[in-house]
């Protein structure tokens, strides 16, 4: 009796076709869960600044003749100044901060009289605050003006590079 059930089983299974792999299903799931994450995705606009970091051990090279601006980010003023000739314009801070109006002015008195130079070097402290370098930034790169009603951008300096401030004569005296 058990011979014939084995027999019986065995000659259903000879019979039996494979079974189909439905592929239609999967493709209608795969659909909907695309059509999701589209419509779930964050679609953000990243805007990235390119700087021109200076290198370690670059050589020297003679500077070339004319105005090389520089901003310099102290702890209590920022000062405008040329790499050549020193300081053109201190401008202190007050209780509310640093002025980045009085900056900005000044920055744009400078690109009329030299249209034609896009770059700025900005020093800093080690301390220096990261909003404060970016603020600094935005004022040296672009000023933005209000005409007819509206804010209107120009261009001021956009190449930046960035670098460390020059120590103040006197303040490290007492390093041996």
């Amino acid at each position: 009796m058990r011979r014939s059930s084995y027999e019986a089983r065995k000659l259903q299974r000879r019979g039996r076709r494979p079974s189909e792999l439905l592929l239609v299903p999967m493709i209608d799931i795969f659909i909907v869960l695309v059509t999701f994450l589209l419509m779930t995705a964050v679609f953000s606009r990243t805007v990235v600044l390119e700087l021109n970091l200076p290198a370690r051990l670059s050589e020297f090279r003679e500077p070339p003749k004319g105005l090389q601006l520089e901003v310099i980010v102290r702890k209590d003023e920022l000062v405008v100044a040329d790499r050549n000739s020193g300081p053109l314009a201190p401008l202190p801070s007050s209780a509310a901060g640093y002025d980045f109006d009085g900056l900005a002015a000044y920055l744009q008195r400078v690109k009329v009289r030299f249209p034609e130079m896009t770059s700025a070097t900005i020093l800093l402290e080690s301390d220096t605050p990261y909003d404060t370098l970016v603020q600094v930034m935005d004022k040296v790169r672009v000023l933005e003006v209000l005409q007819d009603g509206m804010t209107v951008q120009a261009e001021l300096f956009p190449d930046i590079s960035i670098g460390d401030a020059p120590e103040i004569a006197g303040a490290g005296g007492g390093r041996t």
